[in-house]
């Protein structure tokens, strides 16, 4: 990234819908999360793997149209030189939180400062509709993103060893929160 480099996050329109599984790039799995309960407190190790390995979600298909112009969802996306580099999907949850659904960095981008920038206008429109604080989940063998979420705030606050009994490479969904002051 270059100095001369903006980032520009928008608010999902009908024209940047074709843009939205642009960020869908593949990432890599190298290690994963163990949560521990103990004493009222959850707490975690990371373990990692011999062999790394890389996935990708599916592309998401969703009616984009439901996340247009809506006080309970919204959906930003991240350009550069009028390139989609990221994007952020959030609902406002039934608990007063800000439910990340989804937040994808193009490969070529992580670690610039975008998944930040992303989490920021979240952050920001959680605040605007009175909401406690923030909160997604994510797969314990994606570290990668959970170092991201912890090195923004996140704690965890919760672990699920059935919501991915579908999936075998998958032990345990993480519940990751940030609480506003």
């Amino acid at each position: 990234m270059t100095s001369e480099s903006t980032i520009i996050i928008s608010p999902l329109n009908d024209d940047l819908i074709k843009d939205i599984n642009k960020t869908n790039d593949s990432f890599n799995i190298y290690g994963r999360v163990v949560p521990s309960f103990q004493s009222g407190r959850w707490s975690y190790t990371e373990e990692l793997y011999d062999e790394m390995r890389e996935t990708r979600f599916p592309d998401d298909q969703l009616d984009w149209s439901h996340y247009i112009n809506r006080e309970e969802k919204a959906l930003f996306l991240a350009y550069m030189n009028n390139t989609c580099i990221g994007q952020i999907r959030i609902i406002k949850d039934w608990n007063r939180f800000c439910y990340i659904e989804n937040i994808a960095t193009k490969k070529d981008y992580r670690g610039s400062g975008v998944g930040k920038l992303l989490l920021h206008k979240a952050e920001e429109w959680a605040k605007q509709r009175n909401l406690i604080g923030m909160s997604l989940e994510a797969q314990d063998d994606n570290l990668g993103a959970c170092r991201f979420y912890v090195k923004q705030g996140f704690i965890l606050g919760g672990a699920d060893t059935l919501k991915q009994s579908y999936t075998p490479n998958i032990e345990t969904t993480l519940y990751w929160y940030k609480l506003f002051k």
